[in-house]
């Protein structure tokens, strides 16, 4: 079969420079369709991987906050875990240990002996469920290291304390008369 404009040139009805006129016509406005065509599936595409990286860095950000809240529960479980395995006793004495927490003083009814390795720095105050534990200061340093906010009282010997002693020592090189009479 013929295609219709071999048909019209037969038939002389047209003449072959208004048919090559109407061909390249023809692949002007067919290249010109590819070409939009071409632009509508590029600006399809780029809003496809447009979308998808969006999606990507909105399913990045859910899985960080998700690991955030995993490690913030594994840090927890530590934590309870270290104070419930090392607390140690308190005793049922009548020696009042006070210590301050959220700027409120604290009690706690402790045996002298507690006491005494509380404000020696042996013994470090913890918050642990709704109350207070005391466990070895060790302890306590792995357990600021992973939640400071649950280390409550702590005696150790602090460098200002030490530089005050200094301060205090000035006089310690002389001899003191002993015979002194007041």
């Amino acid at each position: 079969m013929a295609s219709l404009q071999d048909q019209l040139l037969k038939a002389g009805l047209a003449d072959k420079t208004s048919a090559k006129q109407a061909r390249a016509e023809k692949r002007k406005k067919q290249k010109l369709k590819n070409k939009n065509k071409a632009a509508v599936v590029d600006e399809a595409t780029l809003a496809a991987q447009e979308a998808a990286e969006a999606k990507k860095a909105k399913d990045r950000a859910l899985n960080e906050a998700r690991q955030k809240e995993v490690e913030k529960k594994s840090i927890a479980a530590q934590v309870k875990q270290l104070i419930s395995v090392n607390r140690q006793s308190k005793g049922k004495g009548d020696t009042v240990l006070n210590f301050t927490h959220n700027n409120v003083v604290k009690r706690m009814y402790v045996t002298d002996d507690v006491h005494k390795l509380v404000t020696q720095g042996r013994l470090t105050v913890v918050s642990f469920e709704d109350g207070y534990e005391l466990v070895p200061t060790p302890v306590a340093d792995k357990i600021a290291q992973r939640d400071d906010s649950v280390i409550v009282y702590r005696a150790d010997t602090a460098p200002e304390d030490q530089a005050a002693s200094e301060e205090d020592d000035w006089y310690a090189d002389y001899q003191i008369p002993d015979d002194l009479t007041w």
